[in-house]
């Protein structure tokens, strides 16, 4: 049974190496083909945010006044509020970690055990030339070493255009925004999505990535350069069930 697993996932394997050699046949000479704009809610997938709200509040009209109960201002601004509005978000990740940690430990035992009177004399007619008080001795020795470190800063700044694909019942907007940038025969991608407040959207209808509730920022790649860089898939599977 255990051979007929191995046997499926190295054809599962092969297989999936053949279709993308396939694929990478198919694009020679062509820049990587940029995704179609399609409506993120419409996704496979895709699940409304639940956050606990407040109790909802009726919206009263007060006579001979100029506003309604709940109102966040006076004069209708252009900044996002609806679902499908659009919001420019300030995308500023600026982190630096270093972490150095040491260890060692050492254990050394040392036990004798003898022998003396009738049995000590048997012992030793038995085993001639082995001394009696000193017959068995055990010794044991343990020594563990351990060293890490992390050194890792990253640094990214930049802008993204995300729309409002939900509003929730307090009034926070959920966004989710996507770029792709195709530079030669390279492509970058930008994701950006989380909760944000109105009251934390700017005058130019902008937010930083910093008044972003549960953001989830992805900036990565995709292309030669990326392809280059990444192993192989026999390589990855090798070292997915190697257990050295």
């Amino acid at each position: 049974m255990k051979m007929f697993k191995i046997i499926t996932l190295i054809a599962l394997a092969a297989g999936l190496s053949a279709c993308t050699t396939a694929n990478r046949l198919a694009n020679i000479g062509k820049a990587p083909a940029l995704t179609s704009i399609e409506n993120p809610r419409a996704q496979a997938g895709y699940k409304p945010v639940s956050m606990p709200m407040p109790e909802p509040e009726r919206v009263a009209y007060s006579p001979n006044s100029l506003f309604i109960s709940g109102t966040r201002g006076f004069f209708k601004d252009q900044r996002a509020s609806k679902v499908g509005d659009i919001l420019t978000v300030r995308v500023t990740i600026s982190d630096k970690a270093q972490f150095s940690n040491k260890s060692a430990r050492s254990r050394s035992s040392s036990n004798d055990a003898g022998a003396s009177g009738v049995v000590g004399s048997l012992f030793g007619g038995l085993a001639p030339g082995v001394n009696p008080s000193a017959a068995i001795g055990l010794k044991s020795g343990v020594t563990d070493s351990g060293n890490g470190s992390v050194d890792r800063s990253e640094n990214l700044e930049t802008q993204v255009a995300a729309v409002v694909i939900q509003v929730l019942p307090n009034g926070n907007l959920v966004i989710e925004g996507r770029q792709e940038v195709r530079v030669n025969f390279e492509v970058r991608d930008l994701i950006v999505a989380g909760i944000v407040r109105p009251e934390d959207i700017g005058a130019a209808n902008t937010i930083p990535s910093t008044k972003i509730a549960q953001a989830r920022i992805s900036y990565g790649g995709r292309g030669q350069i990326t392809d280059v860089q990444q192993p192989r898939y026999g390589q990855q599977f090798m070292e997915a069930i190697l257990p050295f």
